[in-house]
């Protein structure tokens, strides 16, 4: 579902962490039952990015990945690597791809704050899946090394198509939580008929899945959602998907906490706790 927002939005500080207060509507606070409202929604769950989310950035490792590719940093490096002609191309660029990544997770570090929110959501019974452009070694290394025991799906890698910036991923994730509307007959949602088991999107055009949808049709429906990342491909993904977005700023992304995608800017993870249990989003 597309939603439209002014380039300008008030904001307010709660504690540490900035709210763009532009929507009509907040998410219920988790500290009490939920009753329904004029302006008030149940959350339904929440989606991660990995690398610069659930761990602390190793931005290094684009650096490295182009230069294997032998690519400018202007290149998109997952867009580069599907371009190429042929499998056995794109493969062996893959191949260079995870080397690197594969390497970086060895010294993989936790977000502050990891923990205690992963609890927190636990205790209030909040869904959590993953939507991340790693492939999957990576995310399952950082699930067993900090979050062991912690439950999280589905978990969408770079087998995915298309990764974010484009929605689909997030919204095969509500779709797999049973989350639907009916479509009022615009464009911008993710029709049925994808894959589920291999995680791929059927391809139905406009350069990703996102089509127009017959009024009334039944579609896959991510507003009860929050998009929680570090880049701008998140926030664009969230935003497109019809989520809330939370960005985790750090001295590299601080530009985009003005940015028309971004509602909420924290420093660490575990502020999510505090406006999620007031609903300050």
């Amino acid at each position: 579902m597309r939603r439209f927002w002014p380039m300008m939005k008030p904001v307010t500080t709660t504690g540490t962490a900035t709210t763009n207060t532009s929507t009509p509507w907040r998410f219920a606070p988790l500290s009490r039952p939920f009753t329904p409202g004029p302006g008030v929604r149940k959350l339904e769950g929440i989606v991660f990015d990995v690398d610069g989310t659930l761990c602390q950035p190793q931005t290094y490792m684009f650096d490295e990945m182009r230069s294997a590719l032998n690519i400018t940093k202007s290149t998109d490096i997952l867009d580069h690597v599907y371009a190429l002609p042929t499998q056995a191309d794109q493969d062996r660029a893959m191949s260079l791809i995870r080397a690197v990544e594969s390497r970086a997770m060895l010294s993989q570090v936790a977000q502050p704050g990891l923990v205690s929110l992963m609890t927190y959501l636990s205790s209030r019974g909040i869904r959590k899946g993953i939507c991340t452009r790693n492939f999957d070694a990576p995310v399952q290394n950082l699930l067993s090394k900090f979050l062991d025991g912690h439950e999280f799906g589905p978990i969408v890698t770079r087998d995915f198509r298309p990764p974010k910036p484009d929605p689909a991923g997030i919204l095969h994730i509500a779709r797999s939580w049973g989350l639907f509307r009916k479509s009022g007959g615009e464009a911008g949602v993710l029709k049925e008929g994808g894959d589920a088991e291999n995680g791929r999107e059927k391809e139905e055009t406009e350069g990703s899945d996102l089509v127009k949808t017959e009024k009334g049709e039944e579609v896959a429906d991510a507003s009860s959602l929050i998009m929680v990342g570090d880049s701008v491909d998140d926030i664009t993904a969230g935003r497109r998907a019809g989520a809330k977005t939370v960005l985790l700023v750090n001295h590299v992304n601080k530009h985009l906490a003005d940015h028309e995608h971004t509602d909420l800017v924290i420093s660490r993870l575990d502020e999510l706790i505090d406006v999620l249990e007031n609903g300050l989003l």
